[in-house]
């Protein structure tokens, strides 16, 4: 991706240097880790397909947005100061993306005669505090509905190179926009609308109700991406679309599954199958057009 001419945001909160303190007193028990798993657990039967998986959202392990703290969680106001761990590198690559995707969604706001309005993106190192409770490395980046804020270990982008062989500055760049595809929705007014429906929905329906809102998190990021450009012309360069896709394959919840225990359950999907991931990005990418970025998974996110 070109971004050497591409503004910084602003929205940015650095919490690489806590070494996972100031959790306001309770920390991660009595309803920190064990807790969202078990929660993930008795909800969807399965937490391998979670662990790692591109979009790790606060919809799916807390059953929707806006629903408040994890029982025993508590956000702390104020946490020790420490000196950032965060590589520049990395600081100037996530920042600089997350300038571009507010550009981006604002003229596509704008064009609407509506007003976007910027999440902020949450930079941890090992474990965290959110407003929808406890936050770790383990559960992938993730955006939290109540506090309208990604949360992101910038170790996943190793993560995504080696484990899941997907290199390359716009597969990353696809990680951030995915999440705040899915501040988009909560603008929309998408992710209560899903949470209601699977209050009332079974655990397949709500199931599939969920991977229409991870699909089109998905397809928002091709959007992004199609849109995206400074005065120099449009970021993306020869190769980006393909190490997006190439992380979209490698994401899917049927790659997942039958890494972590050797078979295929499709009720159990959350995210989408990787044809399905690839199938949702690419629209994004071909078409620019977030009214496109529904019925992508059989069920309407919309």
């Amino acid at each position: 991706m070109r971004l050497d001419d591409q503004r910084e945001s602003s929205n940015f909160q650095d919490d690489t240097g806590r070494g996972g303190m100031g959790f306001g007193g309770g920390g991660f028990g009595g309803g920190g880790m064990g807790l969202i798993f078990s929660l993930i657990a008795s909800r969807f039967g399965i937490v391998g397909i979670l662990i790692f998986a591109l979009g790790y959202c606060a919809l799916t392990s807390l059953g929707g947005g806006g629903g408040g703290l994890l029982p025993g969680s508590q956000v702390s106001s104020s946490a020790p100061a420490g000196h950032s761990t965060l590589d520049p590198t990395t600081r100037h690559f996530v920042l600089s993306v997350l300038g571009s995707t507010e550009d981006t969604w604002s003229k596509l706001f704008a064009a609407k005669g509506q007003q976007y309005q910027p999440t902020e993106l949450v930079a941890y190192s090992g474990q965290d505090q959110s407003g929808c409770g406890a936050a770790q490395s383990a559960m992938g980046p993730f955006y939290c509905p109540t506090d309208r804020k990604i949360y992101l270990d910038t170790s996943f982008f190793k993560e995504l190179s080696q484990r899941f062989q997907a290199p390359g500055d716009f597969a990353m760049a696809y990680v951030i926009a995915h999440e705040v595809g899915h501040h988009v929705q909560d603008m929309q007014g998408l992710l209560d609308r899903a949470h209601n429906a699977q209050a009332r929905a079974s655990d397949t329906e709500g199931n599939a109700i969920q991977v229409a809102i991870e699909l089109q998190a998905d397809c928002y990021a091709g959007v992004w991406a199609a849109n995206a450009r400074d005065a120099k012309g449009q970021l993306l360069e020869p190769g980006d679309v393909e190490e997006g896709l190439r992380a979209a394959d490698a994401i899917g919840d049927d790659t997942l599954q039958r890494e972590s225990q050797g078979r295929v359950m499709p009720d159990k999907f959350t995210h989408g199958a990787s044809a399905q991931r690839i199938a949702a990005l690419r629209k994004g990418l071909t078409t620019g057009d977030p009214a496109q970025c529904t019925n992508l998974g059989g069920e309407s996110a919309g």
